[in-house]
């Protein structure tokens, strides 16, 4: 108990934890090692990652295989500057991405993580557009989706929805127009304002989360609404970048949700599962098109955007092993597995006392606490339920009064039931009492 108590003390003297009021938290735990779905604290506790340490971690904490990769790169090369330079993880990375993809993304651009992905895929719109017009382009509207989040860095918050996450920020962020999440009942009036939007020539991008907003609320909408927007914004000559930050890497029905689409984007963020959950690693995907608008023999169409650790081989090599294990058909098999297992158990959450709104999208499982306030982030509920799920032995890391699962592809059935139960038990729990939420 001493080690314990010692390590959290070190903590509390020198570190900030991001999304975090450390005077209101609950007192943070130390975590030692990592095995398969589980967490082992500094005193022994098992906590199940149920929601894959924010989404990153694809086949199980530690696994050996990507760690040997990790390992053996190390031992050939660690990093070299990316500007003027190559190696091989980074192409057999881009190489395995790519084929991945839908057909029409040819480049792929490295960077640190999913707020950098996105700014890199921004500023690619942006200037490709200025460099085919000569510097005289009129397209300076963005549009974006409402409840959409992007990231914490100044672009991404700007093109994210408007709210907690962004309220302190407001006066700082470039304006964008925002559009409900399109619906069965509302898509005839979303094409008629997209439609009007685009009709003046101003509208250069188009920004969305395919079929999944994450962080807005596990917020999951269908396909066939969504094509018929991209196609207005095709029509027009708008860049569309689908923001598969979240999303990517097998988290919907297919490993990008974005090929489960019709309509195909022209710019793709990744980021979160490209390295297994091992290291940070983004990468902007783009067509063509957009890439061949840089190819200028003036060097002021340069894109001048680059990171430090851009392509690092330690993490591209982490890469490669973790799409070598997605695309394995064991993970296919589990994937499909984890598929199943949400839709058989919506059945029995669908009259569950203080539960509504249950929802699954691949291997993503979600369904809102019933309280009396408004169902997001900043729900009271919030706390009590993260104490209530960790007292339980999970991490389940509510957004508000939302629940959801994201397990790492390796969960077994009976670790997923331990969820399931969990989640009954709070809506049971919490649902005799919500008037004093």
């Amino acid at each position: 108990m001493h080690l314990r108590r010692s390590l959290i003390q070190r903590d509390e003297d020198v570190l900030w934890h991001p999304f975090s009021h450390h005077s209101l938290e609950p007192a943070r735990m130390a975590i030692k090692r990592g095995e398969g779905t589980w967490l082992v604290t500094e005193d022994g506790r098992h906590l199940l990652d149920a929601v894959s340490s924010w989404w990153v971690n694809l086949h199980g904490h530690s696994n050996r295989y990507i760690a040997e990769a990790i390992a053996e790169q190390a031992n050939k090369l660690e990093h070299c500057i990316f500007a003027g330079f190559t190696h091989e993880p980074a192409i057999e990375l881009s190489e395995l991405v790519l084929e991945a993809l839908p057909p029409n993304q040819k480049k792929i651009f490295f960077s640190d993580n999913g707020s950098t992905a996105v700014e890199v895929a921004l500023k690619m719109a942006i200037q490709a557009d200025l460099i085919r017009t000569k510097g005289e382009s009129k397209r300076k509207t963005i549009i974006a989706l409402e409840g959409g989040y992007h990231g914490d860095t100044f672009g991404a918050m700007s093109v994210s929805g408007r709210g907690a996450f962004t309220a302190p920020f407001f006066d700082y962020l470039f304006d964008v127009k925002h559009l409900p999440i399109p619906t069965v009942e509302n898509c005839s009036q979303l094409c008629h304002a997209l439609e009007a939007y685009c009709k003046d020539g101003s509208v250069l991008a188009f920004i969305y989360e395919p079929l999944v907003q994450g962080a807005g609320g596990m917020n999951m909408y269908r396909a066939e609404e969504l094509n018929t927007l991209l196609s207005i914004a095709k029509r027009y000559g708008v860049i569309c970048i689908a923001d598969e930050v979240m999303t990517g890497f097998g988290r919907t029905e297919a490993l990008f949700a974005s090929s489960l689409l019709e309509i195909q984007p022209d710019i793709m963020c990744l980021s979160k599962g490209i390295t297994g959950g091992f290291l940070p690693l983004g990468a902007t995907s783009c067509t063509q098109e957009i890439y061949e608008s840089f190819e200028h023999p003036d060097r002021q169409t340069f894109f001048f955007h680059g990171h430090s650790y851009a392509g690092n081989p330690l993490a591209c090599a982490a890469g490669i092993a973790s799409i070598k294990l997605l695309q394995s058909s064991h993970c296919t098999q589990q994937r499909a597995s984890i598929m199943k297992s949400h839709q058989q158990a919506i059945e029995s959450f669908r009259n569950a006392p203080g539960i509504g709104g249950v929802r699954s999208q691949g291997t993503i499982f979600a369904l809102d606490i019933e309280t009396a306030q408004a169902t997001n982030y900043q729900n009271p509920l919030r706390d009590r339920l993260y104490s209530f799920f960790l007292e339980r032995g999970l991490l389940i890391r509510p957004l508000g009064n939302v629940l959801y699962l994201m397990p790492p592809y390796c969960i077994t059935p009976n670790e997923l039931t331990l969820c399931y139960d969990a989640l009954l038990d709070a809506g049971r729990h919490f649902s005799s009492d919500n008037s004093t939420y």
